[in-house]
């Protein structure tokens, strides 16, 4: 096995077992996969739903259903865009923000027995390192044009 193919196998397995733990905690309080993926993503940012369509891969009519279904929860919610009254964000509510904060919480823990075997400054470097990665794929997204960018730090 050539050293790229253990780092691409050693991703994809760690990956599974990430989104197993998310798949279960967000099924215990009735959110799916995405939907969970929409609530972290509010987190720290407010962006315009073509954005957040485009970031999960979705078309915009999904992307409407999904935010409709939040909405109705009292998760998240629409408004139009400061920066552009034709657009509309999205942006979490205080109930979203509570339920994230718990789900995130439930996550940390689920995920320290794996985490917490590493020394800190191992913890460190893989953070910065998987940093990386992800800012490494948004730069390698922007530059084909493609879709799946969003914006930091709009909030």
């Amino acid at each position: 096995m050539r050293s790229d193919d253990a780092l691409e196998d050693a991703l994809v397995r760690t990956s599974f077992r990430v989104m197993a733990v998310l798949t279960r905690i967000g099924s215990d309080h009735d959110l799916s996969l995405t939907q969970l993926r929409v609530l972290g993503l509010l987190r720290d940012r407010r962006p315009r739903m073509t954005e957040l369509a485009a970031f999960l891969g979705l078309d915009k009519s999904t992307m409407s259903g999904l935010v409709e279904r939040a909405e109705r929860r009292g998760l998240v919610a629409r408004g139009r865009s400061a920066e552009d009254r034709r657009a509309v964000d999205v942006f979490i509510t205080p109930e979203g923000r509570e339920l994230t904060d718990r789900v995130q919480e439930e996550i940390r823990a689920e995920l320290a027995p794996f985490t917490d075997r590493l020394r800190a400054d191992d913890r460190h470097l893989l953070t910065r390192l998987l940093d990386s990665l992800s800012d490494a794929a948004t730069a390698h997204q922007a530059a084909r044009g493609a879709a799946g960018t969003l914006p930091l730090g709009r909030a």
